[in-house]
């Protein structure tokens, strides 16, 4: 004995293996994974420029040099100045630097410029710096505090943000300053390099997260170095510029932000909402038992490939629904057919196992074997069919020759003797041929030429016809029959139909031969229709069927 959770299970398995539609998936109350794909998309789509934008190296770069460049005229103006005042000659010819007039120079040139200035003799030693008040030996760092300000959450946010960008471009290829108590000027390369002579500037950083410019220069008079003078200054400015850039980057995109996910999500709205409608209406119909008849929203109006898929739908259901109906429709007429020999057999059978006369008997068993050879042709015919619509989908169409076609059937006519002739009408010089599924194509004029041959009178003739009327092929089977009933033109291809020739045995044919050869020209994309051949005053000589077909 299994668990109920087995059993559910096994039946699971069972329902997969039947082509059971799997349970549906919960929806999800958010955003459908439409709207998300079109979020992702969009926001990528704008996340990809703003990230160039925030990459500013090459323009923090140009800053650095642009700093420099004027940190170096300042550093010339010093280093003249110098060498103009600060340098003393003795009655020998020898050169000194004066180290009081240096120091009073640089204080004052300082004074109104936010650099740092520090004066080095030829032998080393640091014999000024703007950053020493008063006693050489005190070191004195002079910081301005920021002001007291309100910030937002939005813009502690963008800081964080600004805070984490400076982090991942900071320059690696800098190194970090760091102040030495006895400077010398073998401490820092750029003043090794003007005592020889040059002009050099370098970027550090401080040691905070900004920058430190430095340039040295030689201090001379008449063309002797004398000593070095070293300006610095912070890069303040530099990261400041780069900061606006980039909270005007952030402003911009988040901005951009916004309208791009309202914009995104009333895109997904126009696509995802309308797909999700015809979703359910569409699982409904999965859902339903063919009863209740469920209506696809109308979404035509719109214009777009949304609405050419509601009408498609639309079409869908209602071309299933039909279908669905002629289903049941041809369930009762087949139960209808079936019903009526089944009764007279059961009605035989009854009798003859009740009657002792052996002609009776006989007459008994003729019954129920015409009715049991009706059944088997009922049956056939109604197999034939309901698989008629499936084969002929899957079937290739090839190139048919009617002329080919009809002569063939002529010559089978001939061979077998039968007493009514048939005349063909096929002009040699004209293409007949016709995309077709030969097989079932073939079967309909078997079936149009054993009809008029039930309905002729004896020595009658058929006359087959076919010619070309621009693009298609129209061919003709007409007999020397009774004709048609009148108001019967169109219901002959109805399904069971039985209005069949006097004398003609009951249950020969099942009613079902005009329909199945409407069904399969109307699958090759032809029509078949029916008329009586009327002669002047005698009226009704026949019958004809005509049918065109489109040609190859």
């Amino acid at each position: 004995m299994t668990s109920s959770s087995e059993s559910k299970q096994e039946r699971h398995e069972r329902d997969n293996d039947l082509g059971a539609v799997p349970p549906e998936r919960p929806r999800r109350l958010i955003f459908s994974p439409m709207t998300r794909r079109i979020l992702a998309i969009n926001i990528l789509a704008l996340a990809i420029p703003v990230g160039g934008l925030l990459y500013l190296g090459p323009y923090r770069d140009g800053l650095i040099e642009t700093e420099l460049e004027a940190l170096r005229t300042q550093t010339e103006i010093f280093a003249g100045a110098l060498g103009e005042g600060a340098i003393q000659t003795e009655p020998s010819g020898r050169q000194l630097l004066n180290v009081n007039h240096a120091r009073d120079m640089i204080r004052r040139l300082t004074a109104a410029a936010s650099v740092r200035a520090r004066l080095f003799r030829n032998s080393g030693e640091v014999v000024a710096d703007s950053r020493h008040l008063g006693d050489r030996s005190r070191l004195v760092h002079v910081l301005s505090l920021p002001p007291i300000e309100d910030v937002t959450p939005i813009e502690q946010f963008a800081g964080m943000i600004v805070w984490l960008l400076e982090r991942m471009h900071a320059r690696t290829d800098l190194e970090t300053y760091r102040e030495v108590q006895q400077q010398t000027i073998a401490d820092y390369p750029e003043t090794r390099q003007a005592l020889a002579g040059e002009v050099t500037g370098v970027a550090r950083h401080d040691g905070s997260g900004g920058y430190l410019l430095s340039v040295a220069m030689p201090v001379q008079r008449y063309r002797q170095v004398i000593g070095v003078i070293m300006l610095s200054q912070s890069g303040s400015d530099i990261q400041e510029a780069v900061r606006d850039v980039w909270f005007v980057v952030l402003q911009v995109f988040a901005g951009a932000w916004v309208f791009t996910v309202l914009l995104s999500l009333y895109l997904a709205g126009t696509i995802a909402r309308p797909v999700h409608r015809l979703a359910e209406a569409a699982a409904r119909v999965r859902r339903g038992n063919g009863v209740e008849i469920v209506e696809i929203p109308d979404m035509t109006q719109r214009g777009d490939e949304i609405g050419d898929l509601s009408g498609a739908l639309r079409a869908m259901t209602t071309a299933l629904y039909q279908r669905l109906d002629a289903i049941g429709r041809f369930a009762a007429d087949v139960s209808h057919e079936i019903k009526n020999p089944l009764t007279s057999l059961r009605s035989a059978v009854e009798t003859a196992s009740r009657v002792d006369d052996p002609e009776q008997q006989k007459h008994l068993m003729t019954i129920i074997l015409d009715d049991v050879q009706r059944l088997d042709r009922l049956i056939s015919d109604i197999s034939d069919y309901s698989r008629l619509d499936s084969e002929l989908n899957r079937e290739l169409r090839k190139t048919v020759d009617i002329r080919d076609m009809l002569h063939m059937l002529v010559s089978l006519h001939i061979a077998s003797n039968e007493p009514s002739s048939i005349l063909l009408d096929a002009p040699e010089d004209i293409d007949l041929t016709v995309p077709a599924v030969e097989g079932r194509l073939g079967q309909v004029f078997r079936n149009l030429i054993a009809n008029a041959m039930s309905f002729s009178p004896v020595n009658g003739v058929i006359r087959l016809t076919a010619h070309r009327e621009r693009d298609t092929v129209v061919i003709s089977v007409s007999d020397d029959g009774p004709g048609i009933p009148p108001g019967k033109l169109a219901s002959i291809f109805d399904r069971f139909y039985t209005e069949r020739p006097v004398g003609e045995k009951f249950g020969t044919h099942s009613g079902l031969g005009l329909s199945i050869s409407k069904q399969i020209i109307e699958a090759h994309g032809g029509t078949i229709r029916a008329e009586n051949r009327i002669y002047g005053e005698k009226g009704v000589v026949g019958a004809k069927f005509i049918i065109t077909l489109p040609a190859h």
